[in-house]
Formats: C-alpha cells, sequence, structure tokens
C-alpha cells in the first residue's frame, strides 16, 4: 500500500474521486428516482440511507473484487472489461436507460431500489477504483468517502460540464484506459520479460491504454450518425 505521505498515495485518491464522479453520475438520477414517489418529509430519509446502503455495499463489493484480483489472470480480464468501459464511456447514451426504475412508494421500498440498482449499475465502477488502488483497501474506502458529498450533490455540475466540454469525458475515458493498461502488465501471468525488460514498461502500457480507448471510442462514436430529420410536407392554406 502507498505511504500517506507519499505523492502515489494521493494521485490514486484522486483517480478513484475521478473515477466515482465520471462513473457514479447516474447514482443521482437513481437516488431522484427511488424517492420521487416518497412524502417530502420522508425524502431526505430516503437519500440519506439509500447513500449510505449502496455505498456500504460498493466498499464490500470492491473488497472481494480486491481478493479476486490478486489471482492469476483475472487483472487481465478486469483491464480487458475496464478499456471497454472507456470505450463504452465516450459513445453517445440512450435517453431511456433509467425507464425501469421504478419509485418506492415506502420509505424501505425507495432504500431497497437504490441499493439494488446501484449494485447493477455499480460494476464498472468496482472494477475500475480496484484497478486504481494498488490493492488497498484504505484508499478505496478514503476515496469513496471524499466523493460522495461529490457525486451526490455536484453530479448535475458534473454533467452539465460534460455537456459543454466534451474534453471532459474523452480525459475521463482516457484516465480508465491508463488504469487498465496498468492491470494489464501487473497481472501475475504477465510474463516478467515485458514488465521488468521494457524500461518504463508501466507508463508505455497505461499510456498504450489511454490512446486506446479514446482512439476506439472515437472511432465507435463517429460511426453512430444520427437519423437524418424527417420533413413533412407544409400545407398550404390557400389551396
Amino acid at each position: 500500500m502507498p505511504e500517506l505521505t507519499s505523492s502515489l498515495f494521493w494521485i490514486a485518491v484522486l483517480q478513484i474521486i475521478i473515477i466515482d464522479i465520471m462513473l457514479g453520475g447516474d447514482n443521482a438520477v437513481v437516488i431522484a428516482l427511488a424517492c420521487r414517489k416518497l412524502p417530502p418529509e420522508q425524502r431526505k430519509k430516503g437519500i440519506f440511507w439509500g447513500v449510505v446502503g449502496a455505498i456500504g455495499l460498493r466498499v464490500v463489493m470492491i473488497f472481494f473484487a480486491l481478493q479476486l484480483l490478486a489471482v492469476p489472470y483475472l487483472k487481465i480480464v478486469g483491464g480487458l472489461l475496464l478499456l471497454w468501459i472507456g470505450i463504452k464511456l465516450m459513445l453517445p447514451e440512450h435517453e431511456d436507460e433509467h425507464d425501469s426504475i421504478d419509485g418506492g412508494t415506502t420509505l424501505m421500498a425507495a432504500i431497497k431500489t437504490i441499493v439494488v440498482a446501484d449494485a447493477v449499475m455499480s460494476l464498472d465502477n468496482v472494477i475500475a477504483v480496484a484497478g486504481a488502488s494498488h490493492g488497498s483497501m484504505v484508499l478505496v474506502t478514503f476515496g469513496i468517502l471524499v466523493s460522495i458529498p461529490i457525486v451526490v450533490w455536484g453530479s448535475k455540475l458534473v454533467l452539465t460540464l460534460m455537456d459543454r466540454f466534451p474534453v471532459v469525458i474523452t480525459l475521463g475515458a482516457a484516465l480508465l484506459g491508463w488504469i487498465a493498461g496498468g492491470m494489464l502488465l501487473s497481472d501475475k501471468a504477465t510474463p516478467e520479460v515485458l514488465s521488468k525488460g521494457i524500461p518504463y514498461a508501466h507508463y508505455l502500457f497505461a499510456a498504450a491504454g489511454a490512446v486506446l480507448v479514446v482512439v476506439v471510442g472515437k472511432w465507435l462514436g463517429s460511426r453512430k450518425t444520427p437519423r437524418p430529420a424527417i420533413e413533412l410536407p407544409v400545407s398550404n392554406p390557400d389551396h
């Protein structure tokens, strides 16, 4: 685990916070949808306990992910999956992604909806945070705790920035590719001739992952051309 006073520790914390912001923007949407049917006096309780439950479950999921990433070849699998997650981040989103999330009419129903929906949607976040944490639960917990208020209360601002400045999405996707490249190299099954025989191998693999995500993401995004608008004939009132 990196030392608390080392730059590596704080760089990893910053990476985890950025990951949570980039991949956790949907959390605020889920929370809002799950609590929309509650009476006004219960909404704050629903939001609070829903967030507490979702974050607790996510920490548990990341703990198990860290244990699994110690097994040979699983970092390779995780790295490849993280590359795809980064590419997917750059693709246009569908507006109906949250149509299946129903609001609960009781406090417990809303909390359950938030926790279950967050667990289903958190796989990308869990893999990315596990890859950025260097195997440290301290880093994971600290990074997530710091990012909670940013994700819950600042997600609207973050989403606005993403819409206004597309480069924010590109940089976030590149970060996921950077982490994925490092995961591929650090797997126990990766030959040492790659990790130790190539100068600056970690930076080369990480940079290659970042470039791959951005290039493939932009290429696939350019292929998703919008459908042409259908022009309806305008009737002439004089005829």
